[in-house]
């Protein structure tokens, strides 16, 4: 594992201490914990203030901040922007400014910008999988030094064209030239926070990108700016103003990014089965983001692999956890979610939920269900509690007469699904329709059958091994059914999307 490494720091914080008065400078320049400097503050008719890393010093014995230190300061920095922050050329450094009514500057947060290689540890894989990934947390945390590195990261370890919108130099840094911090990958920088939206949609349209990174996404237009991106199959990486998923979806300007939210009217009978008010909230459109990283502390995050499954749940008001990874001495720690891998194997390999519908049935044959999704080759599982399920399916004659339907579904808002009668030919009616199967899906599942019953006879004839062609997890958990209803073991092989099913002659010990 790549150990964390601040590049051009040295140079750096050198030159921010330049720009400071004499007396704040020759302070810091002797402090032991120089490297760990943070924040400097420094508001008019107050003593300075320093923040290091988990340390807060307020420098009482020195004289008030006076106009004059703040005119040395600003006098030695860029301009300042609509959004008043100003930098210093060729460094990280953000200078932030406090104005009287009068647009006279009344204090400076002087933020130190470090570039961390390594800092992306704990969602590096996540960066490289060319999904779009959101990065949440609360001021202060390191997001836009994820974001710096991520760039760095993928312009140089993996060759991406990766373009860098920056709004406020924070990424890139002061000046024309961006700081070596953000490796090969180019900048567009942003005249003022109010366009922030049609850069970012000019830097895909003129610039072909692979990846977008952008701070800061907080308005509906670059809301929807960040949808477009994500629509042309660019990567995008992106911050936002939340501390976590749940105020990004209730921000009524940010909602999109993960979806949005909608009411939704249900009918009388489905909004009796469910238990609610037959108004409920529901997610509008699928999100404009992939992942989602909340940053807790600096060697902590929450990671939501399936943003649209989180959202749902969510709005359902069931449990959700994320993976929680963690630095521990050196190596990263995972703390697996709970909402993602059903109780059933393929050759050892666990299925998620995002592929395979989980279905409760409610006075239903399992065996005639299991039958008809096996005989359907449709993505579905029987679920042995309500809590893991997707979806209940039920007949009418329990809707009618059985309150043990409403009862079960208490504080559990999955929909409800009913049919005619407990038969196999309405179970198959229900599985068609709502997978949506038409010929070519059952001309398929023929071929599948009939192919690994074909294998089948040969390894009995021949008592030896026989590979089937390469086929989708679902498929493979079809022919591995088949192969050990017929005796024979079996096994997954290969890497995907060659991944195939080999049967062998005999059942192993263990599966008698």
């Amino acid at each position: 594992m790549m150990d964390e490494k601040i590049i051009h720091f040295e140079e750096d914080i050198q030159r921010l201490l330049s720009i400071l008065p004499d007396k704040i400078q020759s302070y810091l320049r002797s402090h032991a914990e120089l490297n760990q400097l943070y924040e400097i503050v420094m508001d008019i008719g107050h003593p300075p203030s320093i923040r290091f890393d988990g340390k807060h010093e307020r420098l009482t014995s020195f004289s008030d901040v006076s106009q004059e230190d703040l005119d040395h300061v600003v006098s030695q920095i860029g301009e300042f922007n609509s959004d008043n922050r100003a930098g210093i050329e060729r460094t990280l450094h953000r200078i932030s400014a406090i104005r009287n009514r009068q647009n006279k500057i009344l204090g400076l947060s002087i933020r130190v910008g470090r570039a961390v290689i390594g800092s992306t540890q704990l969602i590096e894989d996540l960066i490289s999988e060319g999904k779009n990934l959101l990065i949440l947390g609360p001021p202060g945390v390191g997001k836009t030094t994820k974001l710096r590195e991520a760039a760095r990261y993928l312009s140089i370890e993996s060759d991406r064209r990766v373009m860098v919108i920056d709004t406020s130099n924070e990424i890139g840094g002061e000046g024309d030239i961006p700081h070596p911090g953000i490796g090969y990958a180019r900048r567009m920088q942003v005249l003022s926070p109010e366009i922030q939206d049609k850069v970012m949609i000019e830097a895909v349209e003129n610039h072909t990108p692979q990846v977008i990174v952008v701070d800061e996404i907080g308005t509906e237009l670059e809301s929807k700016a960040a949808r477009t991106i994500a629509e042309r199959g660019v990567q995008l990486i992106g911050t936002a103003h939340g501390d976590d998923f749940v105020n990004v979806l209730k921000n009524p300007t940010l909602s999109d990014l993960l979806g949005g939210i909608q009411s939704v009217i249900l009918g009388d009978e489905e909004a009796k089965m469910r238990g609610t008010q037959k108004t409920v909230l529901e997610r509008k459109a699928h999100p404009t983001f992939d992942f989602i990283v909340e940053i807790k502390h600096r060697h902590s995050v929450s990671v939501y692999k399936d943003v649209a499954k989180v959202v749902d749940l969510y709005l359902r008001g069931e449990d959700y956890k994320p993976e929680i990874r963690q630095i521990d001495q050196g190596e990263i720690v995972k703390e697996e979610e709970n909402i993602y891998w059903s109780d059933e194997f393929d050759a050892g390999i666990h299925y998620s939920p995002d592929t395979i519908t989980n279905i409760f049935p409610f006075a239903i044959n399992r065996d005639k269900l299991f039958s008809a999704i096996r005989d359907l080759n449709v993505a579905a599982d029987i679920s042995h509690t309500i809590a893991q399920a997707d979806l209940l399916i039920t007949t009418q004659s329990q809707v009618k007469s059985n309150q043990k339907v409403k009862q079960l579904l208490k504080g559990h808002r999955i929909p409800v699904h009913v049919i005619k009668s407990n038969s196999q030919k309405c179970l198959q009616e229900f599985l068609r329709e709502y997978f949506q199967l038409d010929q070519s899906d059952e001309a398929i599942h023929d071929d599948i059958i009939n192919e690994i019953n074909s294998i089948c006879d040969r390894v009995i004839a021949e008592k030896r091994a026989f590979d089937a062609a390469p086929r989708n997890s679902y498929q493979r958990r079809l022919q591995h059914g088949i192969a050990s209803e017929r005796n024979l073991s079996s096994l997954s092989i290969g890497e995907e999307p060659n991944r195939r099913v080999r049967v062998y002659p005999q059942l192993s010990p263990n599966k008698k």
